[in-house]
């Protein structure tokens, strides 16, 4: 939890600046108490040659929390899945790693749900 009492869950989308820039992965500061670490793994889904090609130190950028750590202050992110340089998602639009995975499970039950309309 921070000092101003949000907790940080794991699939949030946060914002937080670049510290530090090593061969592993990104230290990212996330507020006043909380940093993180992007692990070089959680950069691209594509081999990683140089991590410097896709941050600068000093940059703002959007992270995914994809572990917390209560006792240490500490964040397990990824920017690997987002639009990590972008705006934050629009109010009200969730982002997640499911990809087309709902549109899976749903599109019959939309389907018919419409057909019942114009059957009428």
């Amino acid at each position: 939890m921070d000092k101003d009492g949000e907790n940080y869950k794991v699939g949030d989308i946060i914002k937080g600046q670049v510290t530090g820039i090593e061969k592993y992965g990104i230290f990212v500061n996330i507020d006043p108490w909380y940093d993180g670490l992007i692990h070089i793994s959680e950069v691209s889904s594509t081999f990683v040659k140089n991590i410097h090609d896709y941050v600068s130190i000093g940059e703002t950028i959007y992270c995914q929390v994809l572990d917390v750590d209560e006792e240490n202050l500490h964040l397990k992110l990824s920017i690997k899945d987002i639009n990590y340089k972008s705006t934050p998602p629009t109010e009200g639009i969730i982002e997640t790693r499911k990809g087309f995975l709902p549109l899976k499970e749903n599109l019959n039950k939309w389907i018919e749900e419409k057909l019942a309309i114009y059957k009428k």
